[in-house]
């Protein structure tokens, strides 16, 4: 199962926590959180979702990058 978050609009540091926040609530059955971050103007955003120290967590398997450069995918255990 999959997750949608979009953080249009926040702060990096407010989509971090939001983010972390989003991953603690989620059931074993979530997989998967689709991150929409955006791409003008999301540069902030997508570096922060990207950088493996800015996102605490330990069922965060890896970053998967779309075709799509205003989302990631993080892969959940």
């Amino acid at each position: 199962m999959e997750i949608v978050v979009d953080i249009h609009g926040m702060t990096a540091f407010d989509a971090q926590k939001h983010i972390e926040q989003v991953i603690r609530d989620a059931s074993e059955e979530v997989t998967a959180i689709r991150i929409i971050h955006g791409y003008r103007g999301g540069e902030n955003l997508r570096d922060m979702v990207s950088d493996p120290n800015a996102i605490r967590s330990n069922r965060i398997k890896r970053r998967r990058y779309t075709m799509n450069r205003g989302e990631t995918v993080l892969e959940l255990y």
